[in-house]
């Protein structure tokens, strides 16, 4: 890994773990819409591998392999985030989701039906629920793409390491796992059988006893209910 003059060997790096770059992309690929190239995710990661050769600090206490990990990782979702994923009008609508879900959830003391926020909106239950599928666009994004979708420029960047915003993310992971922990029911099943135990729309809608499409409603609508929660914390 070093040269003999104590010096990080790239050359025998960059081989090293580009094969780790792949794994990433591979894993990443399967959640995305079949748009996204998987050499695009390749390209980015390896950016990311590159930045962590050039940025990596032994007396930190981290080991290159988690450091160069977190990077390559943090350089496809910035890569994702890049893209135009919604029209704008859908994104201004999800907005106005987030917001009217911390509106009501505030005023409520609880998660708010489904029924209360289309109210809330001046909506129709069915024009809401289209609305949330369309937030979707019938795929289920990387949780962390989620999260980012409709907030304002200026979100921490997940391939910075400062002190600050290793902090910042640690209390943001903690926001998440109690805005997780709060969600009814059957949203954070949903949650926890996309994220946790990896199953596809089909075998989840079997499970809660719904629709491919209405697992995207309701998977769109908790993380509207996550959003709401982080901005308000934050």
């Amino acid at each position: 890994m070093y040269t003999a003059q104590g010096k990080i060997d790239q050359g025998n790096l960059l081989d090293e773990y580009l094969p780790l770059v792949r794994r990433q992309a591979l894993s990443l690929q399967v959640r995305l819409p079949a748009s996204i190239e998987l050499d695009d995710l390749i390209q980015a990661g390896t950016v990311g591998l590159l930045e962590a050769m050039g940025r990596f600090d032994a007396s930190q206490g981290a080991s290159f392999a988690t450091f160069a990990s977190q990077r390559i990782r943090g350089a496809m979702l910035d890569e994702l985030r890049s893209r135009d994923w919604l029209p704008r009008s859908v994104r201004r609508n999800a907005r106005a989701v987030d917001e009217a879900v911390r509106r009501l959830e505030q005023r409520l003391g609880r998660p708010a039906e489904e029924t209360e926020i289309a109210a809330e909106l001046d909506m129709e239950l069915e024009s809401y629920r289209q609305l949330l599928s369309d937030t979707n666009s019938g795929h289920l994004l990387p949780f962390e793409v989620l999260l980012a979708e409709g907030v304002e420029p200026g979100i921490e960047n997940a391939a910075t390491d400062t002190p600050f915003n290793q902090l910042s993310d640690e209390q943001r992971r903690q926001r998440l796992v109690a805005g997780i922990e709060a969600l009814p029911e059957r949203e954070k099943l949903l949650m926890a059988l996309y994220y946790q135990e990896e199953l596809n729309l089909k075998e989840i809608g079997a499970v809660l006893g719904v629709t491919e499409s209405r697992v995207c409603q309701l998977h769109s609508q908790a993380v509207s209910r996550l959003r709401a929660r982080l901005t308000e914390a934050g």
